[in-house]
């Protein structure tokens, strides 16, 4: 699929069918987010793959936006591997593991895997409920799947409506 496509066609699954998702498929999604430019190329992320029965119950537990899907990915970073930007403020952690879930989302897209980013369950919990070592901090978890063949599992009708770019783009 071309780039343009992928972008323009990535949408939030909020419906899975249970099909697992091939091991080349996660292969080529895991490679990509791995290919993600991080800061002073610390590469501080880490990613989880959860697809066992007694994981997905674990991130049932913590959201109930799984949508049945066969795969999570739980990107995390490592708070003792992160650069400090100049001021003391902001790090790295947060923004190499966004940029890494990013790939995984497009390259799912891809690969023909829809996806969901989540971002409604507690951190804390999820590190908790994973024994996750110390040093990590969790951002996200990212749904893989393939969508239902009903609404919930298709774009939203709205799904193509942007905003022109005068309205969210300024040039100084």
């Amino acid at each position: 699929m071309e780039f343009n496509d992928v972008i323009k066609n990535r949408y939030a699954c909020k419906k899975y069918d249970g099909t697992p998702v091939t091991k080349e498929a996660l292969d080529a999604i895991l490679a990509a987010g791995r290919l993600a430019p991080t800061a002073k190329n610390l590469q501080e992320h880490h990613v989880y793959v959860i697809q066992s029965e007694e994981g997905l119950k674990k991130i049932d537990a913590l959201t109930p936006c799984r949508y049945g899907a066969p795969v999570v990915l739980m990107v995390t970073y490592d708070k003792t591997n992160m650069f400090t930007y100049p001021g003391d403020a902001v790090t790295s952690g947060v923004e190499d593991a966004t940029i890494v879930a990013t790939h995984l989302c497009l390259a799912a897209t891809a690969n023909g895997i829809e996806n969901c980013w989540l971002n409604f369950f507690d951190p804390a919990k999820a590190k908790e409920a994973f024994a996750l070592p110390e040093n990590e901090e969790v951002v996200m978890l990212l749904d893989l799947g393939h969508a239902a063949d009903v609404p919930a599992g298709k774009p939203l009708a709205n799904h193509g409506k942007r905003k022109p770019l005068s309205e969210t783009v300024t040039y100084l």
